[in-house]
């Protein structure tokens, strides 16, 4: 599913104009991310939560040169879903 296929759906849903629905959807996406840089987690009760998990520094190797590289430590942003979101995939 898309952004704009999520836009209509609510759209539909609600009754209001795609255009503000739009603008909804995208703040609610730069709130995550800006929340996320600084390293904030964000809790959506009964959906799931936007997290950070540190990755360690590890060794990898390029057999194509047969050399080992050294990946630093690192952060991404994860996705944990609620246990009420995943009880509802199994229904």
């Amino acid at each position: 599913m898309t952004k704009a296929e999520i836009v209509n759906e609510v759209a539909k849903a609600t009754g209001i104009e795609k255009v503000t629905v739009q603008t909804v959807v995208e703040a609610f996406m730069e709130s995550v991310k800006g929340s996320i840089k600084r390293n904030d987690p964000v809790y959506l009760r009964g959906f799931g939560s936007f997290i950070i998990k540190h990755r360690a520094e590890k060794a990898a190797r390029n057999i194509t040169k047969n050399t080992t590289l050294t990946i630093p430590a690192h952060d991404i942003p994860a996705f944990k879903p609620a246990k009420s979101f995943v009880n509802s995939l199994k229904k």
